[in-house]
């Protein structure tokens, strides 16, 4: 394990973000865990990579979407909205009430080389349509990839793992990470143990776990209240 430093965005009164960029974490070019309350950024393209939006269930609105393929659409608290943007697509995501925050996280994933000049497509994924597991204080959430026998709907062009975990105060979750996957987790709320290091969501490191040749484990636990998490994992491309 190794702890990456995330960085503070803002762009003026309305967008604020943790973000994290690391060699560490392909096919993950970089995720943005933000706060959104007004138009930030106007029609902007995207190439050779896909522009993931994960919307949190305790979002103020919904994301309003639209871009260059003539897709109009809302991403409501709890969906995702996966642009593989292929040889480039534009696209332009504002929160859909002005002054009322979007939370959110923005992830942006690589491509493999045959993929960059593919057409550009989307997936959208409601969140009645999100595989749930529950067990002994935990939540976990499956809108990306499998967990265990959870698996999520979606095929997007680059297969990876994301897991929006809730633990209740005193519970433990033992996330496995299969053979040669990147792995790294993202505190979103409250303080979370993770494999016997504290790392606290209003604070600046997370956990990275580089590939591994045999499939591992991560073990979360909670002792300081409840909290919530995202792991995400993927193999190198």
């Amino acid at each position: 394990m190794i702890t990456a430093q995330l960085q503070t965005m803002s762009r003026g009164h309305n967008f604020r973000a943790h973000a994290l960029r690391s060699g560490s974490m392909a096919p993950f070019l970089g995720v943005d865990h933000a706060w959104m309350s007004a138009p930030t950024f106007p029609m902007h393209q995207h190439v050779g990579l896909s522009a993931v939006s994960y919307v949190f269930e305790d979002t103020q609105t919904p994301i309003n979407n639209q871009d260059s393929l003539g897709n109009h659409n809302l991403i409501h608290a709890g969906g995702l909205h996966w642009a593989a943007a292929g040889r480039g697509i534009r696209h332009q995501e504002d929160p859909l009430e002005i002054g009322k925050t979007v939370h959110q996280l923005q992830i942006f994933v690589d491509l493999a080389d045959e993929k960059k000049s593919d057409a550009p497509f989307v997936l959208s994924l409601d969140a009645k349509d999100i595989p749930v597991v529950k067990q002994n204080g935990v939540r976990v959430r499956v809108p990306l990839g499998s967990y265990g026998s959870a698996h999520s709907p979606l095929t997007p062009p680059t297969e990876v793992n994301l897991f929006d975990i809730s633990l209740d105060d005193g519970a433990v979750l033992i996330v496995p990470i299969a053979a040669g996957h990147n792995a790294f987790v993202m505190p979103i709320v409250g303080t979370v143990t993770i494999n016997g290091a504290i790392f606290e969501s209003n604070q600046s490191a997370i956990p990275i776990f580089a590939a591994q040749n045999e499939a591992h484990t991560i073990e979360l636990h909670t002792q300081h209240g409840k909290a919530q998490i995202v792991v995400f994992s993927g193999a190198p491309i």
